[in-house]
């Protein structure tokens, strides 16, 4: 099994090469919120945010089945608390017109200020929010 920094830097470089292979070959931003968001608003007009779902999708499930071991819940949390975490992420995303793969891999890579504005503010609020919740929690 690979280590952990070997499979951060494998991680990185994939998403960056997925990132750069859509803004070459479908001059779109790896914005997967807006994508998403897309999507849902009518989905015949652009299948590939459909595609490109649906890949996310079936490569998460193939690498469950690869390596459950990957998708242990180390966190302590229930999947209740982790599905609603997951909704005020969303909720965040349209309220901060885009999200970290748009902002933080995309946006910073073509020198935004926007993007880095809102990438350290997504980061700091992140800390803030955990360790108040941590503090009134547990954790």
């Amino acid at each position: 099994m690979m280590n952990s920094i070997l499979m951060a830097l494998t991680g990185g470089a994939l998403i960056g090469l997925a990132a750069s292979l859509m803004l070459i070959l479908n001059g779109r931003v790896t914005g997967i919120s807006g994508i998403v968001n897309g999507f849902i608003g009518d989905v015949r007009k652009d299948l590939w945010r459909g595609a490109f779902i649906l890949g996310l999708l079936i490569g998460g499930l193939a690498l469950g089945a690869l390596q459950p071991d990957m998708f242990v819940n180390t966190s302590g949390r229930s999947v209740g608390v982790v599905l609603i975490a997951g909704l005020i992420v969303g909720f965040g995303t349209v309220m901060g017109s885009g999200c970290t793969s748009g902002h933080g891999v995309c946006g910073i890579a073509r020198f935004s200020v926007r993007s880095l504005v809102a990438t350290a503010t997504f980061m700091v609020i992140g800390m803030l929010t955990a360790t108040l919740f941590n503090a009134l929690v547990g954790g």
